[in-house]
């Protein structure tokens, strides 16, 4: 199958990003990706990790592109991507993980403070949220890299930007999710995990 959208990317961060899922997802079951791209993570995870089943998601015009990953790998644990735009309608099934990865610094703040605010209806009591990109710290950038991304992003919408690591904390943290891992990742990323509170 030709046409296939790819990102260089997804292909260098695939393997740090799984070395730590193995550990954080090895009791999980059901995962829903929010922002799955062109796929590519979709596929790698879930045939590395056949005992989950793997939910991929995005706005609609990704789908098609998702779909051609998801068929040219014919995996059983990977369902048909779902529509899914963060500000709009969101599945009435129940998951016990939530991953993301390279969205927080693209979505609007409110849609990012969205994202948060839906997790409560979509999890499952003892549900974790992983979520992999560029953060700031102390509304600080770590990297000299990190900052010129910012500048380029900014350059291309106004409302991105990477988020700063204590104001995504306090909107997991009011909907009910504490961090509970934190993992520095290469090209300046860090891969970072909550779990839901306990009544």
């Amino acid at each position: 199958m030709t046409g296939k959208p790819y990102s260089p990317a997804s292909d260098r961060n695939r393997e740090p990003i799984l070395a730590i899922l193995r550990t954080w997802f090895a009791d999980r079951l059901h995962v829903l990706e929010i922002g799955s791209g062109t796929g590519q993570h979709a596929v790698h995870f879930a045939a590395a990790l056949p005992h989950l089943i793997w939910q991929s998601s995005d706005r609609a015009e990704n789908l098609p592109g998702i779909r051609q990953w998801l068929d040219e790998a014919g995996l059983s644990n990977t369902p048909p991507p779902l529509q899914l735009d963060v500000t709009g309608a969101w599945p009435a099934d129940r998951y016990d993980a939530i991953f993301s990865a390279n969205t927080l610094h693209i979505m609007a703040w409110p849609e990012v403070e969205r994202m948060f605010a839906a997790l409560p209806s979509v999890t499952s009591a003892d549900a974790c949220v992983a979520i992999y990109g560029p953060f700031n710290i102390d509304d600080r950038f770590t990297s000299e890299s990190n900052a010129a991304f910012d500048r380029d992003l900014k350059m291309r919408n106004a409302h991105m930007g990477i988020r700063d690591t204590a104001a995504v904390d306090a909107l997991a943290a009011d909907k009910g999710f504490d961090l509970i891992d934190d993992v520095a990742m290469p090209a300046n990323n860090r891969l970072r995990l909550w779990k839901r509170r306990q009544a």
